[in-house]
């Protein structure tokens, strides 16, 4: 069930081990693969958690699909991780739209999983079977999580070995030869436990060209993905527990027309050290090396016009976060981090007739941040108060970009000035409980956000518009706003905030002339609006639901004075989802999902119309054995046409109506 807040989690005993101490009394010692808990004030940002059962429990599989439920949420355009090219799967919260890079943080166990050049986030990469729960902070800024929370931070949390069982295995297959497969070993080892998992999924795909714009060349969405990880949590003492994991993906898809295929792979290893002591601490260090390809083909004669070879980058970072024992009422969060992002794009430029390459392409760059942050929690009975200070050191330098011809001589170079500069960033809330169940709370913050290096230096062409880059683009800068009530009763809870956040220096798209845009500052884009979040409980039925109204304004001046009062591309005013589950004795379950996405516009100008859809999903697990179960899933089962892109009446489309059966087996 949907959790309207972040109170901490107990921990559990699913992986406690016990032993004997030297004085002959039993030692426990609990491995939980978790971070520190959250501290007391954290619900004073408007926290919202989903656990496993939500995570698991979709239409399509797909962890974007279940983080659509949460008022607020959504990616650059509506189509998911099967039929959107993979660079414009950006992910943002509260209408703070605009381009495709995510301006929300997404962590797995504390790690950024964005694209170190593009900003994506590569969900099919993310298991939903392998969550343990996701907590969602809209808003909240930078704070302790460090720089790109500018719109919040979606954590996500890694299941343990006593919930996901010592063997698991599911497979489906599904319409138009879709297959979806995965495995997972947990065994504990001693007093820790390793996680051995792969993830297989395919599929012919549907065709998102509708049926009066197709031609001979155009062909269905295709797809084809694996990813595979090794995660191991054992304890060093008592109180302290090693978490590392390795984790390999690749992806590719074909979107439109027959030769347009993208690919994006990676491989990311991280470490982790968590000390749960009188002096708690929070140590971690990953790296990632990640890669993007994609052919363009002509929307005219259907041949390819441009490679994108490929576009490799690397990610590396770590964080420390201390909190000393200051006594039972006040927690004081001190740490760092530091981010450092390279990568450099290679393409070809290819004549549309004769299919010979034009020029050759290429450019990149490194950014870099060090955050240093302080952040404390005070509790005086029913009230509790936060505050907290963040200073960032950033860094943007050696960013080229430089053109050859086909034979690899220089037509012409640009290498771009270093920049450095400071940033601070400033949070403060406060949470208050009241008689009966209900809470109060405040939240007054601000974020930052470096822009990536595909904005700073990769020009694209999505014919026939152009979009150019800018490598004077200023870092992204949120303050926000918010205040709220919450209400708990047993099962049944309702949660309400207002919002007014305002990102100055955003990035956006700015039409300069026809098919001719560049990635500009404008004033800034301003979002106001309310959220509501709820669920109850009656025996074996559970109901969720959110709303989200926002009204998403841009300010603009000089050149983008144009865009002055209009809503951000890809905004929806309204987004709204409902949930139904009933729970079978035992495992099983069968959930119902309503979802509504609003009216929006696919360009900064208003002039491209992305009209309002609504979509049923249904998830259910039905119990066979102790150890199987019957899996069947449904994605638009009311076969809701769903517009995702409308570049001047050139249309995609989003997934149809899809069904599928499977079989689930596992172990505990």
């Amino acid at each position: 069930m949907a959790t309207l807040h972040a109170q901490a989690d107990a921990p559990t005993g699913g992986d406690a081990a016990a032993e004997s101490g030297d004085g002959g009394e039993p030692l426990v010692i609990v491995v939980t693969g978790r971070g520190l808990e959250e501290a007391p004030a954290s619900p004073a940002y408007g926290t919202v958690r989903l656990d496993r059962d939500e995570l698991i429990a979709t239409g399509s599989g797909r962890l974007e699909d279940t983080l659509a439920s949460i008022a607020g949420f959504q990616q650059f355009r509506r189509s998911d991780s099967r039929s959107a090219n993979p660079s414009a799967q950006g992910a943002t919260l509260r209408a703070l739209g605009g381009n495709a890079t995510s301006r929300a943080l997404v962590l797995l166990d504390g790690i950024p999983m964005s694209d170190p050049f593009f900003g994506y986030i590569p969900f099919s990469a993310i298991v939903p079977e392998l969550l343990g729960g996701a907590q969602v902070t809209r808003g909240g800024g930078s704070g302790p999580f460090g720089a790109g929370a500018l719109a919040g931070t979606i954590e996500l949390f890694s299941a343990d070995a006593g919930t996901l069982g010592p063997v698991a295995a599911r497979a489906l297959i599904g319409s138009r030869d879709a297959l979806e497969a995965s495995a997972t070993l947990a065994p504990r080892l001693g007093n820790g436990f390793v996680v051995a998992s792969a993830r297989y999924d395919s599929g012919a795909g549907f065709f998102t060209t509708p049926p009066e714009q197709r031609v001979p060349a155009s062909v269905p969405a295709g797809y084809e993905s694996w990813s595979a990880q090794l995660r191991g949590v054992a304890p060093l003492t008592r109180s302290t527990e090693l978490q590392a994991r390795v984790l390999a993906f690749r992806d590719q898809r074909t979107l439109r027309f027959a030769g347009a295929d993208s690919l994006s792979e990676g491989q990311d290893a991280s470490i982790r050290l968590v000390g749960q002591g009188r002096w708690q601490f929070d140590l971690l260090g990953y790296v990632q090396a990640r890669n993007f390809a994609n052919v363009v083909i002509s929307s005219t004669r259907f041949t390819p016009v441009l490679d994108q070879r490929a576009t490799p980058s690397t990610g590396v970072g770590g964080k420390l976060e201390v909190r000393p024992p200051v006594g039972t009422r006040t927690v004081l969060r001190l740490g760092a981090d530091y981010r450092m992002a390279q990568g450099e794009v290679a393409e070809d430029a290819i004549n549309a007739f004769s299919g010979a390459v034009t020029e050759r392409r290429s450019g990149g760059g490194r950014d870099g941040d060090l955050g240093l942050f302080a952040e404390g929690d005070r509790t005086f009975g029913e009230l509790v108060v936060t505050a907290g200070v963040r200073v960032d050191r950033f860094t943007i330098k050696d960013g080229f970009f430089e053109v050859r011809d086909a034979a690899g001589a220089v037509r012409s170079r640009e290498a771009f000035r270093d920049r450095s500069g400071w940033e601070t960033s400033l949070r403060a809330g406060a949470l208050y409980s009241l008689a009966g169940g209900w809470r109060l709370r405040a939240a007054a913050y601000s974020g930052l956000r470096l822009p990536t290096l595909n904005e700073l230096y990769r020009p694209f062409v999505v014919f026939p518009l152009t979009t150019l880059a800018n490598a004077d683009l200023r870092n992204e800068r949120l303050v926000g706003y918010e205040a709220g009530a919450e209400y708990r009763r047993g099962r049944h809870a309702v949660s309400f905030t207002v919002f007014d956040n305002e990102v100055e220096d955003a990035v956006a798209n700015v039409t300069l002339a026809t098919n001719l845009r560049q990635r500009r500052n404008i004033d800034a884009i301003r979002t106001r609006g309310v959220e509501v979040q709820a669920e109850a409980g009656w025996r074996d039925w559970e109901a969720e639901a959110s709303l989200a109204y926002t009204d998403a304004r841009v300010r603009a001046t000089g050149l983008a004075a144009s865009l002055d009062g209009k809503r951000p591309a890809q905004s929806p005013r309204w987004a709204a989802s409902a949930s139904l589950r009933y729970r079978f004795s035992g495992d099983g379950s069968l959930t119902a999902t309503l979802r509504h996405a609003g009216a929006q516009f696919e360009d900064d100008l208003e002039t491209d119309f992305l009209p309002a859809a609504t979509t049923l999903n249904a998830y259910a697990e039905v119990p066979i054995t102790g150890r199987f179960g019957l899996l069947l899933r449904g994605e638009n089962l009311t076969g809701e046409t769903v517009i995702t892109r409308n570049q001047e009446g050139s249309i995609d489309l989003g997934a149809p109506r899809t069904v599928w059966l499977g079989v689930l087996f596992r172990t505990r």
